[in-house]
């Protein structure tokens, strides 16, 4: 899975596109790999800009949960912005709106996230 890339400052955004599913989150995981070694403490803030993302299923919740330990454990920030409305859903049910923060907006989360 190809992921665009940006930078704003301090803070990467990156884009995935598509589904995050069963056939998609290794690739997803390994794309994203590289700007999690560079998210943490003294490094870039990563933002994650979910608005072409159409379907997360559990295996892709899984991926971010191992983005977010390996952050968590680099001392590093991760965030997510513009949630399509169905992964949004997904967020809220599986209680990932608490392991995450969330933005309406990548310009949002990026003021938050900047040092």
């Amino acid at each position: 899975m190809d992921l665009l890339s940006r930078e704003s400052g301090s803070v990467r955004i990156v884009a995935p596109k598509g589904r995050l599913d069963h056939a998609h989150a290794q690739a997803f995981l390994a794309a994203l790999s590289p700007h999690l070694a560079d998210c943490k403490a003294g490094g870039v803030a990563i933002v994650l800009d979910f608005s072409e993302v159409v379907y997360i299923s559990s295996v892709g919740l899984r991926a971010l949960m191992v983005a977010a330990k390996q952050v968590t454990e680099q001392s590093g920030r991760i965030a997510i912005a513009v949630l399509t409305p169905v992964v949004a859903e997904v967020f809220q049910v599986s209680h990932f709106n608490l392991v995450f923060r969330i933005f309406d907006t990548v310009q949002a989360a990026v003021v938050d996230m900047a040092p």
